[in-house]
Formats: C-alpha cells, structure tokens, sequence
C-alpha cells in the first residue's frame, strides 16, 4: 500500500473522534479473545472527554485520515494503535520513534500476553520485557507485561 501525504502531529479535539476509531478497530483485529471492559461509546467519550484534552496523543494520518495514534503520559507509552489495514508499512515504527525522541530517558509500556505481535513489535523496537502479571490490576482481567525502554549508554 502506498503512503501518500503521511503525517504525525499532535491531536487536537477535532481528531478524538477518529483517534477512538482507530483504537476500537485496532483493539478488535488485535485482540479478539480478550473482553473489552467499556463499550464503544464508552471508548469515544473517554478519547474526547480525557485522553486527547489530557494527555499527550500525536496521530498518524495518510491523506488527511487518522490511521495510528500514540499516547504519551509522562514516562509511559500508554496507547499505540494502528488501523489494522496500515500495520506493517513503518507507520507504527515511526510513531515509537516519535515516543522516544519525546521521552530520551527511556520509556515503559504495558501489554496483554497474548499479543505476541504486539510484543514482538516492541522487542524489535528495542524493548526488554521485564514484570509480567495475571492481569489482576488491568480491567480486562487479562494477563499483560511490562515493557522498558532505556536508551543506550555512550
């Protein structure tokens, strides 16, 4: 697939509508067999009600429509998401890239265990894979992992 007109920039409140679309279609190709624990209008209004007015989200667009988003929240990458008719153009690539010019220190994450591609992604990316849990703090109820990125010492 060809990426014309390719642009990240950082949301604005007119986006949190299609930044929650991409999220809710990523989640579903992505993670079929774990239970959401909101609905999708529940998803929307905490895009526009929260994440995008309140933390820091950058969305990824190709001729003007919203194809990925990263959320940053202090030192953690909170949300990556890509449609999943982009993934595996160097869209998501980018975007962590992004994350980590913003966040030169280092960076975390946390995944479900069941994404293996998720967690492939990340360790490519240069994640090391650290605290793994039976899901007990997470919504879902869904086993995850945590994920650290340190940048590396000269």
């Amino acid at each position: 697939m060809e990426i014309n007109n390719f642009v990240v920039r950082r949301a604005v409140a007119s986006d949190a509508a299609a930044v929650a679309e991409v999220w809710l279609r990523s989640f579903d190709a992505a993670l079929p067999s774990v239970r959401r624990a909101h609905t999708d209008d529940q998803v929307r209004s905490w895009f526009r009600e929260v994440v995008v007015p309140g933390q820091e989200t950058w969305v990824a667009t190709v001729e003007g429509a919203a194809v990925g988003m990263v959320v940053l929240d202090g030192e953690e990458l909170d949300q990556l998401y890509l449609d999943p008719a982009w993934q595996g153009q160097g869209i998501g690539g980018r975007l962590v890239d992004l994350a980590k010019r913003r966040r030169p220190a280092g960076l975390a994450l946390w995944t479900f265990q069941v994404n293996e591609s998720a967690r492939r992604f990340y360790e490519r990316h240069g994640f090391v894979a650290g605290e793994s849990t039976d899901g007990h703090r997470n919504e879902e109820r869904e086993p995850d992992i945590r994920y650290v990125w340190r940048p590396a010492q000269p």
